[in-house]
């Protein structure tokens, strides 16, 4: 019986998936005959307010330049919420039933291969805006992009800051047993072997209402001289109240993870004081600046990684569309040689469609994030 509650998302994945690849000839493609330019959004939860926040700052930006030839955007939002297997559901829904024209996704690492699954079958970009899975990329279809480091290049970025510039050597990994928390700690590891660098103490945990005593005793008792969480955000401020309780010392490091604003809240952050993490962008330019602002008075709250990258994304698709048109083809064409200048930073692709370029590293200074010089 348990085995058979496991099959079945999977058997709903792939009918989708055997639909999709019988119908794709039948698909009505927009061709700029409605009454709007439709582009799908598929988020986490309903509450991931985030994503959302972003993408919508971005259409309503474009809809004052005047949209596509006096034609407005319309963000059309799913909800990835529910039983394994939604995702793909909802993407099936976005290009079947609502017609976009591309679908940005903010979502997990898992849930973005079930979408980039169907978009593939169905011949339709989509631009991820938060996995960082590098495997994503390793299908090498045309038709995926990320304009979010990929777990591999955030690894560059903490061994050279770790390893080469800070002079750290023993190092302790504090990871949860998630898809994207253990896949970027594979990542990582990976990456110090290929560098010749001494592979991190791995330490895990089920449960992130845990006490962490006993993992910060093995740190201390290791002799290790810097720590990097592979965490979601409640457990990395759980975790670091108590290290500082302890009177703990060493450095902490962490990914983009921990700056997942949908999954903290301002008081998660305070505790995240001098953490050192993979930055999502230069927060001191002028383009940033302007966005920090905007969407402060917009939604009364500062953006966080999410909201960037999500705001980023759509501003990606809405100048490719302006560029190509509503063909999906053509879209997809213009997005594999875009130049862009975002928030987040310059943003070109490879062949695969990977944002190319290694992130930079930045630092919590009194709540705000600063940037670590390289």
């Amino acid at each position: 019986m348990r085995l058979l509650k496991l099959l079945l998302p999977v058997c709903s994945v792939l009918v989708l998936l055997v639909l999709i690849t019988r119908d794709v000839h039948a698909i009505q493609k927009p061709d700029g005959s409605g009454t709007t330019i439709k582009i799908g959004l598929l988020i986490s939860e309903n509450n991931s307010l985030a994503a959302r926040h972003g993408a919508e700052m971005a259409i309503l930006k474009a809809n004052e330049k005047g949209g596509l030839n006096g034609k407005p955007f319309q963000l059309v939002v799913r909800s990835m919420e529910g039983p394994w297997g939604t995702g793909s559901k909802e993407a099936v829904n976005l290009i079947f039933e609502e017609n976009v024209c591309a679908i940005l996704g903010s979502h997990d690492g898992r849930n973005a291969h079930l979408v980039e699954q169907v978009t593939t079958k169905a011949r339709i970009v989509f631009l991820s805006a938060w996995a960082s899975d590098p495997t994503l990329s390793q299908a090498f279809v045309p038709w995926y992009f990320s304009c979010v480091p990929t777990d591999l290049q955030q690894a560059d970025a903490l061994i050279e800051e770790i390893y080469n510039k800070r002079k750290i050597g023993k190092i302790a990994a504090v990871s949860d047993n998630s898809y994207d928390s253990k896949l970027a700690l594979e990542s990582y590891i990976k990456r110090t072997k290929l560098a010749g660098k001494e592979s991190p103490l791995q330490l895990f945990y089920d449960n992130p209402t845990l006490d962490f005593n006993s993992i910060i005793d093995q740190i201390s008792k290791a002799g290790v001289r810097g720590i990097i969480l592979f965490v979601k955000p409640s457990a990395a401020s759980r975790f670091i109240q108590q290290f500082e309780q302890r009177k703990m010392n060493q450095p902490v490091f962490g990914t983009l993870s921990l700056l997942n604003e949908d999954e903290s809240s301002d008081r998660d952050l305070k505790y995240y004081e001098n953490i050192v993490s993979v930055s999502f962008g230069n927060m001191s330019g002028s383009k940033s600046l302007a966005f920090r602002e905007e969407f402060q008075k917009t939604y009364s709250q500062l953006p966080g990684a999410v909201a960037a990258y999500s705001f980023d994304g759509m501003s990606l698709l809405i100048d490719a569309i302006r560029n190509a048109g509503p063909d999906r083809e053509k879209i997809q064409k213009a997005l594999a040689k875009i130049h862009f200048e975002g928030v987040t930073g310059a943003i070109q692709f490879d062949d695969k469609g990977k944002r190319m370029g290694t992130p930079g590293m930045m630092e919590i200074k009194n709540g705000i994030p600063v940037a670590v010089e390289r």
